[in-house]
């Protein structure tokens, strides 16, 4: 979205300097800031949604080991009796 409005606004600055035949302030100013702003709406969505992402993947990497811990803590004693050896 922030990609797509700072394209938009940049074209419009360039619509702008071919209809003035001009390239002043006054007339790339305004697609200039049009550009500015999309980009900064973009950062305040795309920001907190990686920053969530990550938090998300975290959590659920973490989830995924716990059965492994389980399995190993379980496991150990099972083989060790399995093998002959005296489980305490």
């Amino acid at each position: 979205m922030g990609l797509f409005g700072t394209v938009w606004g940049i074209m419009n600055s360039f619509t702008a300097i071919a209809q003035s035949n001009d390239t002043s302030l006054a007339v790339v100013a305004p697609g200039i800031a049009e550009a500015l702003l999309a980009t900064a709406m973009g950062l305040a969505a795309a920001i907190p949604a990686v920053v969530a992402y990550n938090k998300l993947a975290v959590a659920i990497g973490r989830a995924a080991q716990r059965p492994h811990a389980a399995v190993g803590t379980i496991s150990g004693p099972l083989a060790r009796e399995a093998a002959g050896a005296k489980v305490e």
